[in-house]
């Protein structure tokens, strides 16, 4: 793996609540320069990233119902298309966790098959958020199985914003419930290159990180 092959796992993030013009503007201007994959933006910035971003290959992820994942489905759906009519190219969700921690798999299922089909039909890429810290091992399978059947792009293991963030045990638990039939994506306190490798390892095809810049420059250094 080459830096600019590694940058392309990357959707550089900024999902602070004090977001400004200025700070997106750097997430966008740093994304274009280092070639990732995606900016991760609270979808009030959507439209303005895709402006940033114009003219490169970058995409615009939006975050829906975040960090949270409690706004109910009609309001996940209502932004979800909001966002994919400003621009964005990527959808991250984050499910209804406490659904999910009373075993209303039926609900979680819905809501998947709900979004993901606004994303298939709009050609825009689906990504499920666990918020894995919240749940048991077992809770974690269940969702991945769901997703093997309704076959969101991906599915992820954290906001950032909870208890606790990826881990290599998660990542290689939904890689092997989903049976290459769904991509997984960790995010969550990945801030430099020995973890980002070990996520990468386990299975990990995307990585959402605010810390790209220096995860490269680990990755340079060790293979200067």
């Amino acid at each position: 793996m080459n830096k600019q092959e590694l940058a392309k796992y990357f959707d550089h993030t900024y999902l602070k609540p004090f977001a400004t013009n200025e700070d997106l503007e750097k997430l966008c201007t740093e994304a274009r320069e280092i070639g990732a994959c995606m900016v991760a933006i609270n979808t009030t910035w959507t439209r303005f990233c895709k402006e940033q971003l114009k003219g490169c290959d970058v995409h615009v992820g939006a975050a829906i119902s975040f960090p949270l994942g409690q706004a109910g489905l009609a309001s996940k759906i209502a932004e979800t298309k909001i966002a994919i009519e400003d621009g964005a190219d990527e959808i991250d969700y984050v499910i209804d966790i406490g659904q999910a921690k009373m075993g209303n798999w039926d609900y979680i299922r819905h809501e998947m098959e709900e979004i993901v089909k606004i994303c298939r039909e709009a050609n825009v890429i689906s990504k499920v958020i666990f918020e894995n810290c919240y749940l048991e091992k077992e809770e974690i399978r269940q969702l991945a199985l769901i997703a093997k059947d309704v076959k969101p792009d991906f599915i992820k293991t954290s906001t950032g914003f909870g208890t606790g963030g990826a881990t290599v045990e998660d990542v290689k638990i939904m890689v092997e419930a989903v049976q290459g039939q769904v991509k997984v994506k960790a995010a969550g306190g990945i801030r430099d290159w020995d973890t980002c490798k070990a996520m990468i390892e386990a299975g990990a095809q995307r990585i959402g990180t605010s810390s790209s810049l220096k995860i490269l420059e680990e990755f340079e250094k060790e293979n200067a």
